[in-house]
């Protein structure tokens, strides 16, 4: 199953606020700081973690 990035995002937001109940600027920063880890030059360091 193919699910865009910004949907899963959106989701992993949503259940973060209802489900444990952070503060909606730390989920922001929190994805938006993951976003951009994955798209810099360390992202081939993380690699290896995710499979």
């Amino acid at each position: 199953m193919d699910v865009p990035l910004w949907l899963a995002l959106i989701i992993i937001g949503a259940l973060g606020i209802k489900l444990i109940r952070l503060p909606w600027w730390l989920v922001a920063v929190i994805l938006l700081g993951g976003y951009l880890l994955a798209g810099s030059a360390l992202a081939p360091l993380f690699d290896p973690l995710t499979k």
